[in-house]
């Protein structure tokens, strides 16, 4: 189910509100360009700006437009236990295949928290839950023994790893598979898909393939099956684009980039702001150099 690439979805905005006909067409232009599945109400989807009734909205509207063609998987994450089994529960309630859930930010628990919290939420829900770990946002890290403490419980099924460190990776996949095989280990972050999936990891989920859905997923299905000279070649094409889509704060370039593909509104909700020229520049130069295209 969480094996290859998933897409962390731009959300379309035009004039303040969710442009539904844009995210409808978006979102099956990255189903028919061969993503495995979906990620919505992500870091990437501004989810932290929604309404509760726009959270509803959304992950009705996702889910009946994948229409059981690729899992949706939704973000339910928050810095309160409570809060995120609700959001959880709402979002199976509303057909939703996994959740996708952030370690509490700002409050920063010890490992020990970390995994009561996982232990409470995944008991609480119906349904698969995915470990979101980014310590650049959340200001902690779970490390490899935590994530493994988790794998115990059958529904926690994988982690999405954005801590950035190759060595932490290799130590959580070479724990994880001694007591959970079919655990999936996802690199969160694009530059590090290939590389998480040579050490054996099972996918990415990205923000790249809201741009490039085909290339990014091409490029981790030929690393999943061994063909390494050819995904390497990929990576290496589209790694300008992975590096700078990151150049300001994630979502900002990529709702330009996605905007540029005539997608959507390059409109953001604040804090967010609309990226500067510089950005819009770098984006532009790296799109036409690895060939980014609706």
């Amino acid at each position: 189910m969480f094996r290859g690439t998933g897409t962390a979805a731009v959300t379309p905005f035009r004039n303040g509100s969710v442009d539904f006909e844009a995210f409808g067409k978006f979102l099956n232009w990255q189903i028919d360009s061969g993503v495995e599945f979906l990620v919505i109400l992500g870091t990437t989807g501004e989810a932290a700006t929604m309404t509760a009734d726009e959270r509803r909205e959304i992950i009705s509207f996702a889910v009946k437009t994948a229409n059981k063609r690729v899992p949706v998987v939704i973000g339910t994450g928050s810095n309160s236990t409570a809060a995120t089994i609700e959001l959880s529960k709402a979002a199976f309630a509303l057909g939703a295949d996994g959740v996708l859930v952030v370690t509490p930010y700002y409050n920063k628990p010890t490992q020990e928290g970390l995994f009561r919290h996982y232990q409470a939420v995944a008991g609480a829900i119906p349904g698969p839950l995915v470990i979101y770990n980014v310590p650049g946002r959340t200001g902690v890290n779970m490390l490899p023994e935590a994530v493994i403490r988790c794998a115990a419980i059958p529904n926690v099924v994988g982690v999405k790893e954005a801590s950035g460190n190759m060595a932490q990776i290799d130590e959580l996949i070479r724990g994880v598979r001694k007591v959970r095989p079919d655990f999936a280990v996802l690199s969160g972050n694009d530059d590090q898909a290939f590389h998480l999936v040579c050490s054996g990891g099972d996918g990415l989920i990205s923000v790249l393939s809201n741009v490039m859905p085909k290339e990014t997923s091409d490029m981790v299905r030929l690393s999943l099956d061994g063909r390494m000279k050819e995904a390497r070649e990929l990576h290496m094409r589209l790694f300008p684009l992975m590096k700078n889509l990151f150049i300001e704060t994630n979502p900002i370039p990529v709702k330009y980039a996605v905007s540029r593909l005539g997608f959507c509104a390059n409109e953001l909700r604040l804090p967010l702001v609309e990226a500067t020229e510089k950005c819009m520049s770098v984006i532009d130069a790296n799109m036409k150099e690895c060939g980014a295209h609706a």
